[in-house]
């Protein structure tokens, strides 16, 4: 009954929002020079109203050029590969010389992969950029089949596959683990098409080192537990009916109550700015949130598994993960490049979660393997704002180059 119950309220709240902004419409339509303050509060309070929701389809990417050297280049974006839980995206550019392959991993966690288009607007200067577009659970058929953590990792192969020999694999938060876990079973198998490097980037490699509220809060419950309490039947309306997921808008209420003080300034902050009239400050904290309150649901089998195998029992990094039956080992990695990005101030990945992946990959050669620790970051600007475009882009970009 949780989605079902959800669903409800979403839908005793519409009429709500569209009146709203209807009535905004019809106010801003009535302003003059000489309007009144009572009416801006209005406005603003209409708009607020009308914002009072969740999305639940992919929100678009936004990149239409990229600056590459001295000039703007189109940039398009094609479907390169369709799989049922997940697209292989290509952010297609015509330039004259070919840059490195990249295909950047989007985490499964509750939004869609959009929350990494600035990630990929910066890697475009200089790669071609590819990236994992993943489905929502309650839009994939029933005759799909499971979607798990080895699943997971199956589609990463293939997109490399499709991809090619010679592309670099850039993995953002919780896909590290089955970034590494690929590379691992490509690298044994001397898979062609293995990666020549790989960045994995404030990711949950061994969640025993410093752990945060996250990683406690995966400890404190047992896998029956968030099986009966936080996973639910998609509803008969979508597609997806009758799939047990994970909702999207639970993992969200999970992050907004990590900073509910933090969020309640934001909408303050816009509220103030809709009523002054602050256009482009407006639309700063809008355009976040729009991105932020876009949800996807999870497969039952994928957060269960993901707790249980990566948070609870930490099985790659006590030697115990298995593929499809299959010992991982990433000791058998032998050439292609490690680097790891850890934020000082991440409060999701501490500091030697992800760099715990150096130990694991003991057969690599010291030159090829890299740590990056920005000491002033959380863990949101470890791929996004200032800092990353500044100071760890170009560690990443150096190291991608560095590997051609």
């Amino acid at each position: 009954m949780l989605y079902q119950a959800y669903q409800f309220q979403d839908d005793l709240w519409a009429p709500f929002r569209e009146a709203a902004r209807h009535s905004k419409a019809a106010m801003e339509h009535r302003l003059s020079p000489t309007v009144d303050t009572l009416k801006l509060h209005l406005s603003a309070g209409f708009e607020m109203i009308s914002r009072f929701q969740l999305t639940h389809s992919r929100p678009d990417f936004g990149i239409s050029t990229v600056r590459v050297g001295n000039r703007d280049v189109p940039v398009v974006e094609e479907v390169a590969l369709s799989l049922p839980f997940g697209n292989l995206l290509h952010f297609r550019k015509d330039v004259d010389t070919a840059q490195p392959k990249v295909l950047v991993v989007a985490p499964l966690s509750g939004h869609f992969a959009t929350l990494l288009a600035k990630t990929c607007a910066t890697l475009l200067r200089d790669h071609d950029v590819y990236i994992t577009d993943w489905a929502n659970a309650r839009d994939v058929p029933l005759e799909a089949g499971r979607f798990g953590v080895d699943e997971y990792v199956d589609y990463i192969i293939r997109f490399v596959e499709e991809i090619g020999p010679g592309a670099h694999l850039l993995a953002v938060c919780q896909p590290c683990v089955q970034a590494l876990v690929a590379v691992s079973i490509m690298s044994e198998d001397k898979h062609p098409a293995t990666p020549r490097s790989m960045t994995l980037m404030a990711g949950p490699i061994d969640t025993r080192e410093s752990p945060t509220a996250v990683n406690k809060l995966a400890m404190e419950k047992s896998i029956s537990w968030f099986k009966a309490h936080v996973t639910a039947r998609v509803p008969s309306r979508y597609e997806g009916a009758g799939r047990r997921v994970y909702p999207g808008f639970i993992q969200l209420f999970s992050f907004l109550a990590m900073n509910i003080d933090r969020h309640r300034a934001q909408h303050q902050k816009l509220y103030e700015h809709l009523v002054n009239g602050e256009i482009a400050e407006a639309e700063k904290i809008k355009t976040f949130y729009d991105e932020y309150f876009a949800v996807l649901d999870l497969t039952e089998e994928f957060y269960l598994e993901t707790i249980d195998r990566i948070f609870q029992r930490a099985d790659l990094a006590t030697g115990n993960f298995t593929y499809h039956g299959r010992k991982v080992d990433p000791a058998k990695i032998h050439k292609t490049a490690l680097l790891t990005v850890e934020g000082g101030r991440d409060d999701i990945c501490a500091l030697g979660q992800t760099a715990a992946a150096h130990d694991l990959c003991q057969s690599l050669r010291p030159h090829l393997k890299r740590h990056h620790l920005q000491a002033n970051v959380g863990h949101y600007g470890t791929f996004n704002g200032k800092r990353w475009e500044t100071e760890i882009y170009p560690a990443v970009r150096n190291f991608i180059l560095s590997m051609e």
